[in-house]
């Protein structure tokens, strides 16, 4: 309940993320099935509160490994969200996040504090519990523009991987295709791509040069 204090009150704070993977040739989004009320048995992203003495960054970080097991990922803080009636308890503002896992880096989660988990395509949500489709909207519109002009992608990529492999992860994100020469030419001239001196020998296909990105920081181009 909150405490008002003449014109003020009390506000809870939360972190919600959205946990973007690509599989099966899908960009797809971690939803978690709450098991209380409010929206219970609804879809929505995970998410808590804030615990005492506990920074945003660090929320976040706990809610990631709580929900996939894994720490060592991209992930960015998005917006904030804060419209008054956006949860129907009380006044709660929540600091949405952006998290990349690689789809084979994911351990089964161990959580027991969800009563259920699954990925879904962006492009195919469910409804979602208290404003969350409008936090995912605007996380995957963020995403899609930003690899655009940033090295971003890395977080959703293997080490070392086939520009074939790249390009095919741009299209998967955009949902779009692109051009393989104009792709190639470009990606080679941002110079953040380096050859890591070996080749692809599996498959069927031709023996491709494998690359890396120069680093994992995020730059612009």
């Amino acid at each position: 309940m909150n405490t008002k204090y003449g014109d003020y009150e009390q506000t809870g704070v939360t972190v919600d993320l959205s946990i973007f993977t690509v599989n099966e040739d899908r960009l797809k989004a971690m939803l978690v099935r709450r098991a209380e009320a409010p929206f219970q048995g609804f879809w929505s992203l995970p998410g808590g509160f804030l615990k005492n003495g506990e920074s945003l960054d660090a929320a976040a970080q706990r809610v990631l490994i709580e929900k996939t097991g894994v720490n060592d990922v991209y992930m960015e803080q998005l917006y904030t969200f804060g419209d008054p009636k956006r949860d129907p308890r009380s006044r709660v503002i929540t600091v949405a996040y952006i998290a990349l896992i690689p789809w084979q880096n994911l351990p089964k989660p161990e959580s027991e504090k969800v009563t259920g988990l699954t990925w879904v395509s962006v492009d195919s949500l469910p409804k979602l519990a208290f404003d969350h489709k409008e936090i995912m909207s605007y996380a995957v519109k963020r995403l899609r523009a930003k690899v655009s002009y940033s090295n971003i992608v890395h977080g959703l990529m293997p080490r070392q991987f086939r520009l074939s492999e790249l390009q095919s992860m741009y299209e998967c994100i955009i949902d779009d295709k692109l051009d393989k020469r104009n792709f190639r030419k470009r990606m080679l001239a941002t110079g953040l791509l380096k050859e890591t001196g070996k080749k692809d020998l599996a498959g069927a296909h031709r023996p491709a040069m494998l690359y890396q990105f120069k680093t994992t920081e995020i730059v612009f181009f």
